[in-house]
C-alpha cells in the first residue's frame, strides 16, 4: 500500500507541476522533474524500494535548494539532509464517512485564491489550470479544506493539503461522496488527527533537501 500511496502523491506533485508548466516524468523507481519545482513541492519522488541516487539525482536539478521525497525511507543521498519525516496513511473506503454539511468542489478562479488565502500561503502557488484537471478536486468546507486526486490506474484517492479546525470528518465524508468505495491515503507529519478518524499508519517517509 505505500506503493500506491507513493504513485498517488507523486501524480498530484505532477499535476500540480503541470499546471505550472512543468511536467515531469515517470519510471518504475521515480517520478522526477528535470526543472526545479515549485515551493513546497520535490524535484523527485522515489516509487519504488529498490530506488537509488542514481535513479533520482541525475534526473532533476540537484543543486541547493533540491529537494527529494523518499517514500520508503531508504534513500541515501550524499549532500542532501533531513528535512522532515512523516506517516504514511491509509483509510479504507468501506469504512462509513458521515456527511460532508457545506463542502464542496472549488470551481472558479476566485474561489481557489480565497482557498489558499484560508491555507495561508500567497495566492499562486495553486494555479487555475488545477481546476479543469479531472484527477483533481480542491475542496473548501466551512471548517477547512483539502485536495484529492485520482491515483492513476489505481483503486484509491489522496487526500492532502489538509487544514482548518477539524476538517477531517468534512474531507473524508466529501472524499466518499465523490469517490464512492475509494480508499483514501495520504501523508501527515503529525498523523494523530488522521487516526482520530479511521486512518491507519501503513510506514514512514522522509524528504531530504540539499542545502
Amino acid at each position: 500500500m505505500i506503493g500506491e500511496a507513493a504513485l498517488n502523491n507523486a501524480a498530484w506533485c505532477d499535476a500540480l507541476c503541470r499546471a505550472h508548466g512543468l511536467p515531469g516524468v515517470f519510471t518504475r523507481r521515480a517520478w522526477t522533474n528535470p526543472r526545479r519545482t515549485p515551493p513546497y513541492y520535490p524535484d523527485a519522488v522515489t516509487l519504488s524500494p529498490d530506488a537509488t541516487a542514481a535513479d533520482v539525482l541525475p534526473r532533476i536539478d540537484a543543486t541547493g535548494g533540491a529537494s527529494v521525497k523518499d517514500s520508503f525511507a531508504a534513500l541515501t543521498l550524499p549532500g542532501f539532509e533531513l528535512l522532515f519525516e512523516a506517516t504514511w496513511l491509509h483509510r479504507p473506503g468501506a469504512l462509513p464517512a458521515g456527511r460532508a454539511a457545506g463542502w464542496e468542489v472549488v470551481r472558479a478562479e476566485e474561489s481557489l485564491r480565497a482557498w489558499e488565502r484560508a491555507w495561508g500561503e500567497q495566492p499562486g502557488l495553486f494555479p487555475a489550470a488545477l481546476l479543469a484537471d479531472p484527477s483533481v478536486r480542491i475542496l473548501a468546507g466551512p471548517d477547512g479544506g483539502c485536495v484529492l486526486n485520482e491515483t492513476p490506474g489505481g483503486r484509491t484517492v489522496g487526500i492532502s493539503n489538509v487544514f482548518g479546525d477539524d476538517p477531517w470528518p468534512g474531507a473524508v465524508a466529501q472524499a466518499a461522496a465523490l469517490f464512492p468505495g475509494r480508499d483514501l491515503v495520504g501523508y501527515e507529519t503529525d498523523p494523530g488527527p488522521a487516526v482520530e478518524h479511521e486512518f491507519a499508519p501503513i510506514g514512514q517517509l522522509r524528504v531530504w533537501l540539499r542545502g
